[in-house]
């Protein structure tokens, strides 16, 4: 985020201006309040929707219906530096009053959540992190920007990187899954997409860091739990994708709910100053999550409002969102001595930099013509998100090579999430119509001449009895779509239990004693334990919510017309308890194995069912020949993979390393890198890979970073637990 002499020049003159109530409404953060007969806040409102109780249709009545405060005179006042509006009607009315009617005029910055996608939903990050493809990340977030910023919205509560390594927790499906690495990749590629291309104000917006930091990790996966960590699990794990985003440029962060090790992040002036603003240098503004200042009285950190207030903003917290508490407490803390003038003055700088970086301040109103850009969606855009589907998707196990389907075959299409429009868009999308929306059973349609679908069942509610012998009567073979409904996954949805819910392993028991070959397509926004299906069922398909265009990414990966090339982002476990399951965990004394006497449970298996990087394809891939050397300032290895079946396929090769013996236990595996290669059948390629020896170090406890000489493991394969391996000795 770089400003010119003459904007920062413009900044200072603003802010020599502004009084002091006008600097806190910079501080302010309002959405459109619900008054009448509906008296909700706004937010609460869309969790409502998201979270299912209330459907999208019923949210649609109540806000056509109700009364909205748009907090209009406040802004006439100066006391309202953001709003969360996304109607472009309603934005420059809002702004033409920010602009021509308060004293100043000083725009405001309307946010939102656009989390995997604005009208073109993409798949939600946790599968759209599994094509292990950053140039798509880089382009759905593009695409984002540009259709938010045509309504109005030029600030996205996005991207979710908070690393998560238990699938109890609803919100992992948010996030880009449990690997540091991979979580920084996707960081950095969702900075640039959305911020980057700044040919014209209408092309970006200002990114969002999500949830700074350590949310991921909460107790349990129980959301908005307590966070305990060792500061080397912390600084080597948890803010890498943070750390990541910043030094690509990412200009605003949103602390998160959690305390951690006793400090809630909102008031914690070690996160947001020492390491955020101060050691990292960001150079952007901090905003607090929905009503979370107000929280940190519960968590019992603070005494009332006004405590609250005054811990937050010496924290480093810039901008509120929701409570008012910084309007109504401020003032009179700065009047009586209890804040500094400079904690304010700091803030709004921050603040106004942001706007002004986004063109805020010359460019305000959305035009016309951008207005009426998205009315249909372009075909670039529907097929940007049909093609990150199709390389989202992940084949977890093809027995009997049942899969690609024959498009000739007789297909009997099962499970009412086959057949809905709003159960394959994922959590947190606020922004889609349901008129692109292209469901499994319309994919299948345009795919399969001969396709029939049958409800049968889903996730919530009782069988069909008799669409289920009509299914085994009428098809070749039986694709079944099942798993979770949206409301059962995201924020506030932790669940205790992680297989597929309700009736639906019933439903496929009864499809099994058909006889016919049964296809498991799952929806879903977790790792879910499959340990019977895996165990059962011929044929697998992770499908995740995979967006608008999930419909024909599904039929198209089914027909074969696209090789399955995605991989996995987080480990899936045989069985809830065994989360959190990871592969990068440090390694025990007594490593697990089949001896009793080991860091194993008695009725799981040792590891993941499907671990993390694991995906099949409908080729095979051979690895041989690594190599490992060392060099001045490099550890260089190489390997060559070689296509082994008959048609052209994408592997994605991933690259580990070991520190073998260290002054603190280091993981098993750590991903180093990765590449995704293209090869057609029987075509052999060389991978290499270059790891800078800075990078092969870690922080101990004292927060020291660390490079030591010793025995190094350099693994190169198609998964983190498929993997050829060399030891190497290293001197730094």
């Amino acid at each position: 985020m770089k400003l010119t002499e003459e904007q920062k020049k413009r900044i200072e003159e603003l802010l020599s201006q502004m009084t002091l109530e006008e600097k806190i409404g910079q501080m302010n953060q309002e959405s459109p309040s619900i008054v009448g007969g509906f008296d909700v806040p706004f937010e609460e409102l869309i969790e409502m929707m998201t979270d299912g109780r209330i459907s999208k249709e019923e949210f649609g009545r109540i806000m056509a219906d109700a009364k909205q405060d748009y907090h209009e005179d406040d802004i006439r006042k100066g006391l309202v530096g953001s709003l969360m509006v996304q109607d472009p009607v309603k934005v420059n009315e809002l702004q033409k009053i920010a602009i021509e009617e308060s004293r100043l005029g000083i725009p405001i910055i309307f946010g939102l959540d656009v989390i995997h996608g604005f009208r073109s939903v993409y798949p939600i990050a946790i599968a759209e992190a599994g094509s292990f493809d950053t140039d798509l990340m880089e382009r759905t977030a593009a695409m984002a920007a540009k259709e938010s910023r045509a309504a109005g919205v030029a600030w996205h509560f996005a991207p979710m990187v908070d690393v998560a390594r238990d699938a109890r927790w609803g919100r992992v499906s948010e996030g880009p899954g449990e690997d540091p690495y991979l979580g920084s990749q996707f960081a950095r590629a969702k900075i640039r997409g959305l911020q980057n291309d700044q040919s014209s104000p209408e092309n970006y917006v200002a990114a969002c860091l999500k949830h700074y930091v350590g949310y991921g990790a909460c107790e349990s996966g129980r959301d908005y739990n307590t966070v305990s960590m060792a500061m080397h699990v912390f600084y080597n794990n948890y803010l890498k994708p943070f750390e990541a985003a910043v030094d690509e440029g990412a200009c605003t962060v949103m602390a998160a709910f959690n305390d951690l090790n006793g400090k809630p992040c909102t008031v914690n002036k070690f996160l947001l100053r020492d390491i955020l603003k101060d050691s990292l240098g960001f150079p952007g503004f901090v905003v607090s999550d929905a009503n979370a200042i107000r929280e940190c009285i519960v968590h019992g950190a603070c005494e009332d409002d006004m405590d609250a207030g005054i811990q937050a903003a010496q924290a480093g917290m810039d901008m509120d969102m929701g409570t008012e508490i910084y309007v109504k407490n401020l003032k009179e803390a700065v009047e009586s001595g209890k804040l500094s003038m400079e904690v304010i003055d700091e803030a709004v700088r921050r603040i106004l930099s942001v706007k002004m970086w986004l063109g805020l301040f010359d460019h305000p109103y959305v035009t016309e013509e951008a207005m009426k850009r998205y009315e249909t969606l372009p075909v670039e855009h529907t097929d940007l998100a049909r093609e990150a589907a199709e390389k989202s998707i992940v084949l977890l196990k093809n027995e009997g090579n049942i899969l690609p389907l024959d498009k000739n075959a007789k297909i009997s299409l099962v499970g009412s999430l086959a057949d809905n429009k709003e159960e394959i868009i994922g959590a947190w999308a606020m922004s889609w119509q349901e008129k692109d929306c292209v469901t499994i059973l319309d994919g299948m349609k345009e795919e399969f001449p001969n396709v029939r679908y049958f409800e049968c069942g889903g996730p919530e509610g009782d069988l069909n009895m008799n669409e289920i012998l009509a299914a085994g009567d009428y098809g070749d073979v039986i694709v079944a779509v099942l798993g979770e409904l949206v409301s059962m996954s995201g924020e506030a949805s932790s669940k205790a239990d992680i297989t597929i819910p309700g009736r639906q392993r019933e439903l496929l028991e009864m499809l099994l004693t058909t006889g016919r070959p049964v296809v498991l397509v799952l929806m879903n926004g977790r790792p879910l334990a499959l340990s019977w299906e895996s165990q059962f069922v011929p044929a697998i398909v992770e499908g995740w919510h995979l967006g608008i265009q999930m419909g024909p990414a599904v039929a198209h990966v089914l027909s074969g017309a696209v090789n399955p090339e995605g991989r996995l982002s987080s480990s899936f476990p045989a069985m809830t308890g065994q989360c959190p399951v990871y592969y990068n965990h440090p390694n025990t004394g007594r490593p697990g194995s089949k001896s009793k006497f080991t860091s194993r449970y008695l009725d799981a298996p040792l590891g993941a069912l499907y671990p993390f990087g694991y995906g099949l394809s409908y080729t095979t891939f051979e690895y041989s020949d690594l190599q490992v050397k060392e060099t001045e300032d490099t550890v260089e290895a190489c390997i060559k993979v070689k296509n082994t079946g008959d048609r052209s396929g994408k592997e994605t090769v991933q690259f580990y390393m070991q520190d073998v013996a260290a002054s603190l236990v280091r993981p098993v595996k750590e991903m180093k890198g990765f590449e995704k290669i293209s090869l057609e059948a029987g075509e052999e390629k060389t991978v290499s890979f270059s790891l800078a020896k800075k990078d092969m170090g870690f922080y101990d406890n004292e927060r020291t970073y660390r490079l030591e000489d010793g025995k190094f493991r350099i693994f190169i394969g198609k998964s983190s637990v498929d993997c050829l391996m060399q030891e190497i000795e290293v001197q730094f």
